[in-house]
């Protein structure tokens, strides 16, 4: 839980040794074949452990989150080496700012690089790659601010992914100083060993722990994936004879591959079988192996579901690209799909917008049964990456900035407006959704804007204000980027939050809220829920008893789906069959 957001909460050790974060205490254990669990660190939940790496002989270096004083303010981010014998002395190796990531130890041991940035900054706005020697007669300084900065001098550039290579021992890592986030090498100082214009190191790069873009296969080359048109592309080069990358090859579906796919790992005994988690439209995602010479399809080992969709159900997303006030937004397309049912009476069908959350993130175009649910009943789904989404450069991910509550609800209403004029979309059935932060984004659209006929908030932010005064460390300061400085600018605050402009809501809205949620508290939709009232608005409220922010009980994820089609058969007049009713404030029948 480093980062509330967690991630690589486990490490493989150099004799196959699993060290793991264990989520209830958050201490660090380790297990070996056929033996029990044993603790690592100190008993009691004052310390997270994460990202670790084998440091060789008898230690870990990992980043640790010191929460002695609870409060986001006083939590302490550092990196240390932990002793795997169970003893309680850990040295810390770097300190003295607000966050640190991907600590890396070069492969004679000698060296750790580590990414490292400060309040206000969120890691995809800017953060620096630092170098501190392991090796001496003397302990080094654990300042961070003592330590070599081998990237971003100028204070403005987003590094992350720090890789060694383990044949050259030279370092690489991700940079978005061209604009994009590209691969780097340290020394080398006149660009990235292929400049190319589209973002690698993944999909939302900086929200987790452990997340790599990039690898390295046992002969030396280089292996990135990268996506373009919605589609996961492989890219293999040769980064040992000069300073850029050469003898370039990629690879893509009709090689075999899934549409998406990330953290490739190559097997460790040859360079020609690849593993990666990756999935398709059509089927649950999992982990893949691939043969590289034979390039027949990927073979599905594993996956965490067994749900299958007929294929005359599933919807094939389209990469769509729209005007909007801001030049161009982007977003995936799914045509209703039902080989069961033909539509004869329709022109166009009723769209769903979906607003994705975060808001520094992205849609998918993997499996995903909430937006196939919608398709295989004769919706239309445009699913938005507005501006400030991630994947399409700095530019793109910076027009956020403190235009939260402007430029993404601009573009969600563009792309919905886009498709009505292509005839893709009926006018009069226009509904948007989102969660979190695409429920603040929902909310927004429904309240400052004219475009939609009616919307479904989950858990969505109402108040700006409450979301910058209570949340989590990594968080705390992140809205000083999207909005302003709070308090010092509270006025913006209040002018794009919902729960402040309930008298310009005038369509009918769904809201759907878990009665444990801390970041988005209950009362905000209740709020909204009363003013919907007052208004004489079509409107519901469902409350889900032990839910918090996001749903994870089946049923409920059932019925939040079921609830939403219902509301919206009664709202644009269609027959919803099969699926539970409730009742409908200033509704009638």
């Amino acid at each position: 839980r480093v980062h509330e957001y967690g991630g690589a909460a486990a490490t493989l050790g150099l004799d196959d040794t699993l060290f793991y974060s264990e989520f209830t205490t958050q201490r660090l254990m380790k297990l070996l074949k056929d033996s029990k669990p044993e603790p690592v660190t100190p008993d009691g939940e004052r310390f997270r452990f994460a990202d670790g790496v084998d440091a060789g002989g008898d230690s870990l270096v990992m980043v640790r989150e010191d929460h002695k004083k609870p409060e986001p303010a006083n939590v302490v981010n550092e990196v240390v080496s932990v002793p795997k014998n169970g003893s309680d002395e850990m040295t810390v190796l770097a300190t003295g700012r607000d966050f640190y990531a991907a600590p890396r130890v070069s492969p004679d041991g000698t060296q750790l690089a580590y990414i490292t940035w400060d309040h206000p900054n969120m890691p995809w706005d800017a953060t620096e790659l630092r170098l501190v020697s392991l090796t001496g007669d003397d302990a080094p300084s654990a300042a961070s601010n003592d330590h070599e900065l081998v990237s971003n001098s100028n204070g403005d550039t987003s590094v992350l992914q720090p890789i060694w290579h383990p044949k050259t021992g030279d370092l690489f890592y991700l940079s978005d100083e061209t604009g994009y986030y590209n691969i780097h090498k340290a020394g080398k100082t006149d660009g990235p060993i292929a400049t190319m214009e589209h973002d690698l190191g993944g999909p939302s790069p900086g929200w987790g722990l452990g997340q790599q873009g990039f690898t390295f296969l046992n002969d030396g080359r280089l292996a990135a994936v990268y996506t373009k048109d919605g589609k996961s592309v492989l890219m293999l080069g040769d980064v040992t004879t000069s300073s850029t990358m050469t003898d370039i090859v990629e690879y893509g579906t009709d090689d075999g591959l899934p549409m998406q796919f990330s953290s490739v790992v190559t097997d460790p005994t040859n360079d020609d079988t690849l593993y990666f988690m990756g999935g398709n439209p059509s089927s649950p995602g999992g982990v893949y192996k691939w043969s590289l010479s034979e390039r027949t399809a990927a073979t599905q080992l594993c996956s965490s579901s067994t749900l299958s969709i007929p294929s005359g159900c599933i919807s094939v997303p389209k990469a769509v690209e729209f005007p909007c006030p801001m030049g161009t937004a982007y977003g995936y397309y799914y045509a209703p799909a039902n080989d069961n049912y033909k539509c004869t009476t329709e022109e166009a069908p009723p769209l769903l917008v979906k607003a994705h959350g975060g808001p520094t993130a992205a849609a998918s175009t993997g499996f995903n049964p909430g937006i196939q649910y919608w398709t295989s009943r004769g919706f239309a789904v445009l699913d938005v990456d507005y501006g400030g989404s991630t994947g399409y450069g700095r530019d793109y991910r910076r027009r956020l900035r403190r235009n939260w509550g402007i430029v993404d609800i601009d573009d969600v209403c563009a792309g919905a407006q886009y498709l009505v004029k292509e005839g893709l979309a009926d006018p009069k059935r226009l509904a948007i959704d989102g969660g979190s932060a695409g429920g603040y984004t929902t909310l927004g659209a429904l309240a400052f804007k004219d475009v939609f006929t009616a919307g479904c908030s989950l858990y969505g932010v109402a108040s700006l204000e409450a979301l910058a005064s209570d949340t989590h460390k990594f968080e705390s300061r992140y809205l000083d980027g999207l909005v302003g400085k709070y308090p010092e600018e509270k006025a913006i605050y209040k002018e794009r939050a919902p729960i402040e402009s309930v008298e310009t809501l005038n369509c009918p809205i769904l809201l759907l809220q878990g009665d444990e949620d801390k970041i988005v508290p209950p009362n905000q939709a209740e709020i909204m829920h009363a003013a919907l009232l007052e208004k004489g608005i079509p409107t519901a409220l469902k409350m889900y008893k032990g839910e918090q922010h996001g749903f994870r009980k089946a049923e409920n994820i059932e019925d939040a789906l079921d609830s939403e089609l219902y509301f919206y058969s009664r709202v644009f007049g269609f027959d919803a069959k099969g699926v539970k009713g409730f009742a409908i404030d200033n509704l009638k029948d």
